[in-house]
């Protein structure tokens, strides 16, 4: 599933297009076709079509793990779950193609694509962004985020650190990529309970939760998913899916366990259980 960076790759992409200008912001909705009903969350095709028809693009970003595309009344959030992709083409001059979920015509021929061949990804369109977002943590890039507030929220809670950093209402955008690699950075072993870390601790892990989001964005993020393509944060990880093979601070080998039902990737020796 695309996390923080590779949810922020592709919303850069799409707003800054090859020239440097989103050929969709300042556009005007002809027509919308969707061709896979469960894409779409909490509306039908026809109230779809009929809420965004005339509606102008405003803007295009990120919230977590979420592109929202935000018109003049409405906004469209997407999130691309295991599979989802977004293009934008001219409509004239490509065909649609055999996972394409919903299509968003502009009438100066220009049209969105929302691709998905797992069929996971889901849409909603809403006058208000925060009946569906208004749940979601902290963004961890957000200067506002102080290390004493992140302290204070990491002792609020008793729970083994992965799965904590999974949770999307304490933090937005991690997932196991991101947590895996912010967690061996900061020496800290997946299982310790979050209200257990001193301050010296709680410290270190946002700033390498800052550095390897900030690193995967550089990157383009991570292409292990045979969908996504162009990011090469995967050819310098230093934990995540390389269980077997030695660690690149200490040269133990690295192990994988579960924790929450999620595979989890750690150094035994860097990352020790207190």
């Amino acid at each position: 599933m695309p996390e923080l960076p590779e949810v922020e790759t592709l919303t850069r992409a799409l707003h800054c297009g090859k020239n440097g200008s989103c050929p969709i912001v300042g556009k005007k909705v002809a027509q919308t076709h969707l061709l896979w009903k469960r894409t779409l969350a909490n509306t039908t095709e026809r109230k779809l079509n009929k809420r965004l028809m005339g509606q102008i693009v405003q803007s295009i970003g990120r919230r977590g793990k979420f592109v929202v595309i935000t018109f003049n009344q409405e906004t469209l959030l997407i999130h691309l779950r295991m599979s989802g992709d977004l293009r934008v083409e001219i409509a004239s001059n490509s065909l649609l193609q055999k996972h394409d979920r919903l299509v968003i015509d502009f009438m100066d021929g220009y049209r969105l694509v929302f691709n998905d061949p797992r069929k996971f990804g889901r849409t909603w369109l809403t006058e208000d962004p925060q009946e569906i977002l208004g749940n979601l943590g902290s963004e961890p890039l957000d200067s506002h985020l102080t290390y004493a507030q992140f302290h204070q929220k990491l002792k609020g809670r008793k729970r083994q650190l992965k799965s904590l950093l999974l949770d999307q209402s304490f933090l937005a955008g991690l997932g196991n990529i991101y947590t895996d690699e912010a967690l061996h950075l900061a020496c800290l072993h997946p299982l310790t309970l979050s209200n257990s870390i001193n301050e010296e601790q709680s410290k270190g892990l946002l700033k390498a939760i800052r550095a390897v989001l900030k690193e995967g964005i550089q990157r383009n993020g991570a292409s292990i998913d045979w969908v996504y393509r162009g990011g090469d944060f995967q050819n310098h990880f230093r934990v995540y899916q390389r269980d077997g093979q030695p660690c690149p601070v200490c040269g133990a080998t690295i192990e994988r366990i579960l924790v929450g039902q999620r595979s989890t990737h750690f150094c035994p020796i860097c990352q020790k259980l207190n």
